[in-house]
Formats: C-alpha cells, sequence, structure tokens
C-alpha cells in the first residue's frame, strides 16, 4: 500500500510538473505575440510605411537618380533619349538600370507604358525592396538583443528622415543601402542564428554589381568574418572566390552585351573617377567635411543616441563601428564627397541607437516623442517642399506632347537640373546644356559653363536666325534679369511660375520659369486681324 501511495503521489507530483510548464508557455505565449503573427505585422506594416514614404516624397535630390537609372532604362526599350558622358566612357554598369528597362518593356508590351508609370514603378520597386530588408533588420536585432531593443531600434530607423528622404529614389546609392541592410542579416555577427556566408557574401557581390564603392563599406566586415571563421581556405575557396569570380563574370557579361564591345566597368569607375581625379570636378570639400557635415546631416537628430549607444555597447558591436569608422574616413580622403555615400552605414548606426533607447528610462518617452518629430519636420519638408521645382515643371513639359511636330524646348539652366525623357515619355525636341569633363577630346566643350557665363552671347551664337530659335525657355529666376533684351527681343512671354526651393543658391534660383514664344505677325496678317 505504501508503494502504491507513493507512486500516485510522484504522479501526481509529475502531472502537477507537466501542467505547471503548460501553464508556463500559455503565459509566455500570452506575453510574447506568436512569431509567425509578429513576422505578418512587420512585414505588412514595413510594406505600408514605405509605400507612403514613396509618394510622400515629391521632390529632387540629385541628378543621378535620372540621368543613371531611368533615363539610361528608357534610352534601352524606347530607342530615344540621352546618355552622359559616362556612359560614352563605360565606367557605368547596366546591370542596375536593366532592372527598370524589364519594367519598362513589359509596360509597353502590355501598351501601359503611360508616363505615369514609367515614373513611379521604379519607385515602388526601391520602396519594397527597403520595405523587406528593414523586415530582415528587424528580426536580425530580435536575435542579437532582447525584444525591447529590436523594437526600438527599428523605431530609431523608421524616424531617420535621411532614410525617409532617400530609400525610395533611383539611386545606386539608395539601392546598395537597401541590399547591405540585408546582407546584414545574414553576416556572421556574435549570437547571429540566421546567418549564411553565401547569402551575405552574394549580397555584398550584388551591392558591389550595383555600385563598385560598397566594397568600401565591406572591407572591414569581410575581413573579420575571414579572422573569426575556423576554416579559412574552405572560406575562400568554397565562397570568396567562386561568389567573386561569378559576380564579375556576370557583370562583364552584361556590360559588355550592351556596350558591344568587351568591357570591365568596374575597372574604368576606379580609374576614371579616383585615378584621373574626373569626380573632382563636380566639387570637393576638406577632408573633415563629413565628421563636421555629412555624418551629423545624414544622421539629424539621432546624432546624440548613436554616440550614447557606442558608449553602452561599443564591445558588443565593435566590428560595426569599425565599419563606420573606415567608411567616413576612406570617402574622407576622397576629395569629391556628397552625402549619400555614406548612406550605406545608417543601418548600422541605428543599432546603436536602439540600445541608447532601450536603456533610457525616465527620458526615453520625451527623447522619442522628440526623434519622431524632428524627424518628421525634415522629412516631410525636404520630401514635399525642397526643390520640387525640377519635378513639377516637367509635367507642364509633358503637356506639349500632343504638339510634338511644333513644339522645341531648351532647358536653359545648369546642366542636368531636371529629369529628361523618362518623365515626358515622348519625342519631344528638347536640349539641355551639356556638362562632360575634359578628357582630352579634340573640340571639347562645355555649354554649360559657357552659358552661365555670358547668357546673351550663347544664345546669339547657338540659334542666329529667328526661325531656329526654341518656342519654350525653361530657366531659374536668377536667369531671367540677364536673358531679359533676348526675352522681350524674341517676343517671349511667361507663361508658367513654379516654386523650387527656398534656399536659391549660384545658378539654382528660388523659382522656375517658362518663357513661350509668340512668332510675330506680318504687317498684312497684322492688318487683315486689325480690320476682322
Amino acid at each position: 500500500m505504501d508503494n502504491l501511495r507513493q507512486r500516485w503521489r510522484l504522479g501526481r507530483n509529475a502531472d502537477d510538473v507537466k501542467a505547471g510548464r503548460n501553464e508556463s508557455l500559455l503565459f509566455k505565449k500570452e506575453d510574447n505575440p506568436p512569431l509567425r503573427k509578429e513576422w505578418l505585422t512587420i512585414a505588412v506594416f514595413s510594406v505600408i510605411f514605405r509605400m507612403v514614404n514613396c509618394f510622400l516624397v515629391q521632390s529632387s535630390f540629385v541628378p543621378d537618380e535620372y540621368w543613371q537609372s531611368v533615363e539610361v532604362a528608357h534610352h534601352m526599350v524606347f530607342n530615344y533619349g540621352h546618355l552622359t558622358w559616362e556612359w560614352k566612357e563605360g565606367i557605368r554598369g547596366y546591370s542596375y538600370p536593366l532592372c527598370f528597362a524589364v519594367i519598362y518593356k513589359i509596360l509597353h508590351w502590355i501598351h501601359c507604358d503611360s508616363a505615369y508609370l514609367l515614373i513611379w514603378l521604379p519607385r515602388v520597386l526601391h520602396a519594397l525592396v527597403t520595405a523587406f530588408a528593414e523586415f530582415k533588420f528587424f528580426f536580425l536585432v530580435r536575435e542579437l538583443e532582447k525584444r525591447d531593443v529590436a523594437k526600438w531600434t527599428f523605431f530609431a530607423h523608421l524616424c531617420s528622415w535621411f532614410t525617409w528622404y532617400s530609400c525610395s529614389r533611383t539611386l545606386s546609392n539608395s539601392v546598395e543601402a537597401a541590399i547591405t541592410c540585408l546582407a546584414l542579416a545574414y553576416f556572421p555577427l556574435p549570437a547571429s542564428k540566421t546567418h549564411s556566408s553565401k547569402k551575405y557574401l552574394s549580397l555584398v557581390a550584388l551591392a558591389i554589381i550595383v555600385r563598385p564603392t560598397a566594397l568600401i563599406v565591406w572591407l572591414p566586415l569581410l575581413l573579420y568574418h575571414f579572422w573569426q571563421d575556423e576554416n579559412k581556405v574552405r572560406l575562400v575557396v568554397h565562397n570568396y572566390i567562386p561568389i567573386g569570380a561569378s559576380a564579375i563574370l556576370i557583370s562583364t557579361i552584361i556590360d559588355s552585351f550592351f556596350y558591344e564591345k568587351a568591357i570591365l566597368v568596374q575597372f574604368n569607375f576606379l580609374k576614371v573617377n579616383v585615378l584621373d581625379g574626373v569626380a573632382d570636378l563636380y566639387g570637393t570639400y576638406p577632408w573633415h567635411w563629413y565628421l563636421t557635415q555629412g555624418f551629423p546631416v545624414i544622421m539629424g537628430p539621432h546624432v546624440p543616441f548613436f554616440f550614447h549607444g557606442c558608449y553602452l555597447a561599443f564591445r558588443r558591436y565593435r566590428i560595426l563601428f569599425v565599419a563606420i569608422a573606415w567608411t567616413i574616413a576612406v570617402y574622407s580622403l576622397l576629395p569629391h564627397k556628397e552625402f549619400r555615400f555614406i548612406y550605406p552605414v545608417l543601418p548600422f548606426c541605428m543599432i546603436f541607437c536602439g540600445v541608447s533607447l532601450a536603456h533610457m528610462r525616465a527620458w526615453r518617452q520625451a527623447a522619442a516623442w522628440g526623434l519622431l518629430v524632428s524627424n518628421l519636420i525634415l522629412a516631410l519638408y525636404t520630401g514635399l517642399v525642397h526643390q520640387r521645382g525640377v519635378l513639377d515643371i516637367m509635367s507642364h513639359v509633358r503637356a506639349l506632347c500632343d504638339n510634338t511636330s511644333e513644339a522645341d524646348v531648351l532647358f536653359a539652366m545648369s546642366c542636368h537640373s531636371t529629369p529628361y525623357y523618362s518623365h515626358v515619355h515622348c519625342p519631344l525636341k528638347m536640349r539641355f546644356l551639356e556638362c562632360p569633363p575634359d578628357l582630352g577630346q579634340p573640340n571639347y566643350e562645355n555649354e554649360s559653363d559657357r552659358f552661365n557665363e555670358n547668357p546673351l552671347l550663347w544664345l546669339r551664337i547657338s540659334y542666329p536666325h529667328a526661325h531656329s530659335l526654341p518656342t519654350h525657355l525653361i530657366l531659374f529666376d536668377v536667369m531671367e534679369k540677364k536673358i531679359s533684351t533676348f526675352l522681350h527681343k524674341n517676343n517671349y512671354t511667361r507663361t508658367t511660375d513654379i516654386f523650387h526651393t527656398h534656399f536659391p543658391e549660384g545658378g539654382v534660383g528660388g523659382r522656375i520659369f517658362i518663357y513661350e514664344r509668340h512668332r510675330q505677325l506680318s504687317n498684312v496678317t497684322r492688318k487683315l486681324t486689325e480690320w476682322v
């Protein structure tokens, strides 16, 4: 009987323990939503957020977002448009614009190639890629840190005004940043459970194909991986070499096909821009520019959170801090500097910002609201107000497509100030002022510089006869006074006045005008008109 009682007690204790375990699991499920539901929530939210982001960015950033992407794709599919000097010199790869060319070709096949779809679908594609990268980024941090840190890291990343401003633009830097964020999810960081050498190296190779300078960001991370890996020979032989060689081979085949000759774009890019110093012709800044302006501007209100996070988590994420510092240091050595060049390191920075916010207690809510509101003001102003005129003006140019036989448009402003045929999508006669660098060509000419130095002389030489004058002139307000005599003499009348920016600088004015030419009536015609 004693044995039976003891067995009954043991069985009851086992059931109690089992029930306790089940209760614990149930409690755990109530505390944290199921993983699939969390995945779905983050995925849907990311897509909706970036779609709204995409359509609320209606301003211009830099000419490359058109002239090195959608303009090239439009030329590839519709066989008219303009290719800049980079494509004639073979320093740009066709792999990136080919993605947009495929979209354009499909739209053409199904007879849906409206200008509106040509403008917005490439940007929607960018937004979706960014949303997917951010989805993977959240769950990477979720594995590395507590859920609270992941939540605040995601919040900090979504708040970034510069990511909002840049991620949906058809810039190679934007897709480089998205691919870098995605590749980080598979990188062998300490405590990462989703790391995959083949996946992250393939994504890094893709980023380098899109933009060769992506190697700068990833070089310290590649060396770290090599140093930490136990089987270095296998890593090099089975991963580094085959993936790198495949990327170069695929890129070379695509570029050679479209250039119609054997070409290695990555080498040409390095030679022309860095070794020959051609990039310096587009503006140079002192070595400390990224430290004093570039990095603080793209980080914006996140700066104090970044440094606080570095203090808290430097040892844990030392390799990410090294990658940030290395990227800024290398770009600081190059004379030509732009904000967008260091954009790909922003996801690394947001991990430190998330750690900072998660460790706050008393001031966290106030800090979060301050971060959200300050970034929101910057994002909405730069996306909806600042430098929007060059896009708004293209809708007026597009309206001239109904009369392509007579309309003739001259963009009398600095080169590449506006988009071109990708935003018009009709064979309208248009001309802009070209500005290729002097690469030793015979009869070299920079129309943009010559026009800005003496616009009246350039107009008189370029249009010696009245019948050859353009029907429409598009210019910034700062140019109006300089060519007022030309406008009056040739019967041009201002028909459109569009806001561009509150911060005019140099040849870029605050407003953009369209002048339309009205032909003079002959004496006989004038008398008949007056009599009628």
